[in-house]
């Protein structure tokens, strides 16, 4: 059997966990909930940087990266924040939902898979 290593661990769950070399992230969503869809986009890829470099891999190693936006209309600007910040050449496969988050003041959320190096 092998280990399923656990970080960030609460009563209703964990920011990651990593099994057999592949990284889940939870859903990651901005704190500063006063910030426009740019802000919360950059302060959600920051988390997932911190998160993804505590597990030992980058940006560049996503496998795959699910992007709930709370209302279309913030896709433009979402996605320019993304394009931005995804490594030239290592853009991962996406799906981006429109979909209603738990607080209305989210208006994005992003899980991300990844391999280790």
């Amino acid at each position: 059997m092998t280990n399923i290593d656990r970080f960030h661990v609460g009563k209703t769950l964990s920011e990651t966990a990593i099994h057999q070399g592949i990284i889940y992230l939870a859903g990651q969503v901005a704190e500063d909930l006063t910030q426009s869809i740019t802000g919360q986009t950059r302060e959600v890829l920051a988390h997932v940087d911190r998160l993804l470099a505590e597990a030992g891999s980058d940006k560049t190693r996503i496998l795959m990266c699910q992007i709930f936006i709370a209302d279309l209309k913030h896709f433009d600007g979402m996605n320019a924040v993304w394009n931005e910040w995804v490594a030239e050449g290592h853009a991962p496969p996406r799906a981006t939902v429109e979909a209603r988050l738990v607080r209305p003041e989210w208006l994005v959320e992003m899980v991300v898979t990844a391999a280790q190096k």
